[in-house]
């Protein structure tokens, strides 16, 4: 059995595991689980009630990890999240105190729903694994994934994260509504017992590394990077867009289309593994110019754009 083909094997038993919980959403458990392969984090955004939360504790359960949840609200302040340095008489000296973001897999539900002085307490570790407090540095655990919910922005009570938060995000996915089959299957099996907890750890936190590791190893051809580069570029030079996408977006993408082309069992990629993960990578990280835009409808109108540069850009064979 090839490396690649065993790598397809272990991600769908994980795949196989999570969709026993989030029922109908086969495309939102692929992107999760190309999210964790990539080493990156990941952000749910939809109205509240469709399995953003189940999808993420989920996402957790299926390795043997440490996990934490955050709630984050309007009085969250950066300490909550990060930790703080407690006096000790009796060693007469400051001990720091791990917050919750010491875990492999955090959750922050409703990020933005807190202010923006506490959102920028996660900038650092999503950027660098680590976090710095009263001028000591503490390497965080790994894998570390930052698995967030946001609710509308429409919504009553949010602040919107800023382009440089976003920019954090490898994906931004949205969950949508069960179908009416998935639904009356979700509602056959209330039986007392939450669904989350019939997930047992099905790999080691070292398992994830690995994997991560092998994701990292598969073949981008030139021509792809070209490809890459054509929709980056686009991005940059577009009259309706104000920002184009940073160089970390670029990194991002070719990093998601190298797990998905191990999620499809092969140790290469193809163009439709960067043309499939576009929307998902890249339409969070580019600012729609106000000349074309409404507040409320920036994300939809950044995924028309983006798919309309995608359908000018010619496609390698």
């Amino acid at each position: 059995m090839t490396k690649a083909v065993e790598l397809e094997s272990r991600i769908h038993l994980l795949q196989e595991a999570i969709e026993t919980v989030v029922r109908g959403k086969p495309e939102a458990v692929k992107l999760a689980l190309v999210c964790l392969l990539s080493g990156g984090h990941l952000l749910i955004e939809d109205v509240p009630g469709v399995g953003k939360t189940t999808l993420a504790h989920s996402l957790a359960r299926v390795f043997d990890c440490t996990f934490r949840r955050i709630q984050f609200t309007s009085d969250l302040l950066p300490s909550d999240i990060l930790g703080v340095s407690i006096y000790d008489r009796s060693t007469q000296s400051f001990e720091f105190r791990q917050g919750p973001i010491f875990a492999n897999v955090v959750l922050a539900d409703e990020l933005n729903r807190t202010t923006p002085k506490t959102q920028s307490a996660l900038l650092e570790a999503m950027s660098e694994g680590r976090v710095s407090v009263d001028n000591h540095t503490h390497p965080l655990p790994k894998p570390f994934m930052v698995v967030a919910t946001q609710n509308p922005a429409e919504h009553h009570g949010t602040y919107p994260l800023p382009e440089s938060q976003l920019d954090r995000f490898l994906l931004r996915i949205k969950m949508g509504y069960p179908d009416n089959e998935a639904e009356k299957e979700i509602l056959r099996r209330q039986d007392g017992m939450p669904a989350v907890e019939r997930i047992r750890p099905l790999m080691q936190a070292e398992d994830i590394i690995e994997m991560q590791e092998l994701t990292a190893r598969v073949h981008v051809d030139e021509s792809l990077l070209d490809y890459l580069m054509a929709i980056v570029d686009a991005t940059r030079r577009s009259e309706f867009l104000q920002t184009g996408v940073s160089p970390r977006g670029s990194l991002s993408l070719r990093r998601a289309a190298q797990s998905l082309a191990c999620f499809e069992g092969r140790d290469y990629c193809i163009p439709d593994d960067i043309k499939s993960l576009v929307l998902p990578v890249l339409a969070h990280r580019v600012i729609v110019s106000s000349k074309y835009s409404s507040s409320y409808r920036r994300s939809e109108e950044a995924e028309v754009i983006l798919a309309e540069i995608l359908r000018n850009i010619e496609v390698p064979l």
